[in-house]
C-alpha cells in the first residue's frame, strides 16, 4: 500500500510537469492582431555568371537537419526560371552557389514562384511552381538538386472558372497545405480572386476538383497574388500580397478555423499590416519600400505548413525603391523579416 502511493506520487508529479510544461509551450496558443518586424539587408542577389539575371525573386524556404533550402525564381527580360541554394545560416546565404534548376530534369521555359515541402505519406519531396498551369516536380531527396522529375500538372489545362475571371491578369502562384484528410490547392490571378480547389489525401497529387472562390475584392489590387497559408496551433493564417495607394506591396492578413472556412481579418490594411513597410525596422537602410512574394522559414517541413506564432521569420523579396522598367527586369532582391512584437 505505501509502495503504491509512491508510485502514485511520483506518476502524479511526472503529470503535472509534463502538463506544466504543455501548457507554457502552449501558452501563446493565438496570433497577435497587430506585427512589427526588423528586416536584414539584401541577403540573395543575382550572381555575376552567364545567366545574367536581373533579379531573384519568390524565395520558398525551409530548414531541415541544420541547413536552410531556399528555391527562388531567376528573372530578366527573356523570361524566368528556377534557382536552388543552401546554408547553415543566412549570413553565409550571399555567398552560396546557386544552382540553377533548368539544368535538371525540370528543364527549360517558364518556371516560376517555387513552394517547397515534403509529403510524408508517399516520402516524397514536392516542388510546386507555375509553368502556365499549376505545375510539380518531385524528389527522394532535398539534398540533391539533380534529383528533380520533369514537371507534371495538377490540371488538365486552366479551369474554366479561372478563365471566366482572370480578365488581363495571370494565374500564378500556387500553394498548397493539407490536412488530415485533404490536400488544399490555392492560386490567384492577379485580378482580385483567391481561389482554392481540393482532393483527398490519398489521391495527391491527383484528382484536385474544380476551383472555388476562396475570397475577392473588386479592388483586383487588394487581394492580388503570392498567397500563403499556415496551420498555427488550431488555426488557420492567410496572408495575401496586395498593392497598395502608393503602389508598393505589402501583406494582408486573416484567420479561419479551417481551410475552406471563413476568413477574418486579422491585420488586413495599409494602416494595420500584416508586413508593410511602415511597420517594418530597417535599421540603417532602407533598401527597399516593397513587402512582397515570401514565405515563412518553416522547421516543420511537411504538407501540414505548420508554424508556431513566436519569433515568425518571413523570407520576402524587395527592391531598390527608385527602380523602374519593365516587370521581368525589375531588380528584386531578397531579405528577411523577424518578429519583433512576439509575446514568446
Amino acid at each position: 500500500m505505501v509502495k503504491l502511493s509512491i508510485t502514485y506520487f511520483i506518476w502524479a508529479t511526472a503529470l503535472a510537469t509534463l502538463t506544466a510544461a504543455a501548457s507554457l509551450y502552449n501558452l501563446p496558443a493565438s496570433l497577435p492582431t497587430s506585427f512589427n518586424w526588423t528586416s536584414s539587408g539584401i541577403l540573395i542577389s543575382p550572381k555575376s555568371d552567364s545567366y545574367e539575371i536581373a533579379g531573384v525573386k519568390d524565395p520558398s524556404v525551409i530548414y531541415h537537419e541544420g541547413r536552410y533550402h531556399v528555391f527562388a525564381s531567376t528573372a530578366k527580360l527573356a523570361g524566368y526560371s528556377l534557382v536552388y541554394l543552401n546554408f547553415t545560416d543566412f549570413a553565409h546565404a550571399s555567398s552560396t552557389n546557386f544552382t540553377y534548376l533548368d539544368t535538371t530534369s525540370i528543364g527549360t521555359g517558364y518556371r516560376a514562384a517555387p513552394q517547397v515541402f515534403y509529403f510524408t505519406p508517399t516520402k516524397t519531396w514536392y516542388l510546386v511552381y507555375q509553368n502556365g498551369n499549376a505545375a510539380y516536380s518531385t524528389n527522394s531527396d532535398i539534398n540533391n538538386p539533380n534529383g528533380w522529375s520533369s514537371p507534371k500538372t495538377f490540371y488538365p489545362d486552366m479551369p474554366t472558372i479561372i478563365a471566366d475571371n482572370i480578365a488581363d491578369g495571370y494565374w500564378v502562384d500556387m500553394w498548397v497545405i493539407c490536412d488530415s484528410r485533404n490536400c488544399h490547392l490555392f492560386s490567384s490571378d492577379d485580378n482580385g480572386h483567391l481561389y482554392r480547389s481540393d482532393t483527398t489525401l490519398s489521391n495527391f497529387p491527383s484528382g484536385f476538383s474544380e476551383p472555388v472562390i476562396a475570397m475577392q475584392d473588386p479592388d483586383k489590387y487588394r487581394v492580388y497574388e503570392a498567397s500563403n497559408v499556415y496551420k498555427v496551433n488550431n488555426i488557420y493564417l492567410l496572408i495575401v500580397e496586395a498593392i497598395g495607394t502608393d503602389g508598393r506591396r505589402y501583406f494582408r492578413s486573416w484567420t479561419s478555423s479551417t481551410i475552406t472556412g471563413t476568413w477574418h481579418p486579422l491585420a488586413d490594411s495599409e494602416s494595420h499590416p500584416f508586413a508593410r513597410a511602415n511597420n517594418v525596422d530597417f535599421n540603417d537602410t532602407t533598401w527597399t519600400q516593397d513587402i512582397s512574394h515570401g514565405e515563412m522559414v518553416r522547421t516543420i517541413v511537411d504538407q501540414t505548413m505548420t508554424i508556431h506564432p513566436c519569433n515568425m521569420h518571413y523570407l520576402y523579396q524587395g527592391m531598390d525603391p527608385s527602380a523602374g522598367g519593365e516587370y521581368n527586369g525589375l531588380p528584386w532582391r531578397i531579405g528577411l523579416l523577424k518578429q519583433t512584437n512576439s509575446s514568446c
